[in-house]
């Protein structure tokens, strides 16, 4: 068996794993339709799920619809999304990106990763998170877990968000891209810290080639 057949093995192995470590693992982010969780997923970076959700509640009833946000005044929306950090750019991208939904796809929030990364201040990552999530479409999300844990993991070497994706997509089978990358971020938030990993805690550890290895 080759090295690249090996790899694959146990990168679904450890996929296996995790999948009896965190069986109902989800998207954090509470939402009820796919605006939602983009504007969620927007406010989300550099913040935690938690303070997210303490803001979006009020924001989602003061703006309902993706024209209500297109439409909003940056001052205003500003200050309801200002302790999720960098409010300013934040609002500009939300504002942005609902005009772009409006104007050149009805309103509706789009379905495909092709049309979804070119809206303003939408990545892969948020794409591969609302295609996931909102619309059953598999998709890996390399966020800052998913990235130090594949490399931990001896799954990629890149710290390229898009190079680990393709990685993973090459060893996990598609239709667990999208619960994959939710069971990554749980291990990486409960077990294998950034900082200091819980190895011994860890029930993947005698699969990953650099336990308590930094990065």
């Amino acid at each position: 068996m080759d090295s690249s057949a090996l790899l694959r093995k146990r990168a679904r192995l450890i996929s296996r794993r995790l999948a009896r470590l965190y069986p109902d693992a989800h998207c954090a982010l509470h939402h009820d339709n796919p605006l939602q969780l983009l504007i969620a997923t927007i406010l989300s970076a550099q913040c935690t799920d938690v303070r997210v959700n303490l803001v979006t509640p009020a924001l989602f009833a003061r703006y309902r619809d993706a024209r209500a946000f297109a439409d909003a005044e940056q001052q205003e929306l500003e200050t309801l999304i200002k302790s999720t950090g960098f409010f300013r750019n934040k609002a500009r991208n939300i504002i942005a990106c609902c005009r772009t939904i409006v104007r050149e796809h009805g309103a509706k929030v789009p379905s495909t990763l092709e049309e979804l990364v070119p809206l303003p201040g939408i990545g892969r990552k948020t794409a591969n998170v609302v295609l996931g999530d909102a619309f059953d479409v598999p998709g890996i999300t390399v966020d800052t877990h998913v990235g130090r844990l594949s490399r931990r993991m001896g799954l990629t070497t890149h710290t390229d968000p898009v190079k680990v994706e393709h990685d993973l997509m090459r060893l996990i089978p598609r239709k667990d891209w999208t619960p994959f990358s939710h069971r990554m971020i749980f291990h990486g938030r409960q077990v294998c810290f950034a900082r200091k990993p819980n190895c011994d805690g860890c029930k993947v550890k005698d699969v990953c080639p650099k336990v308590g290895v930094g990065k």
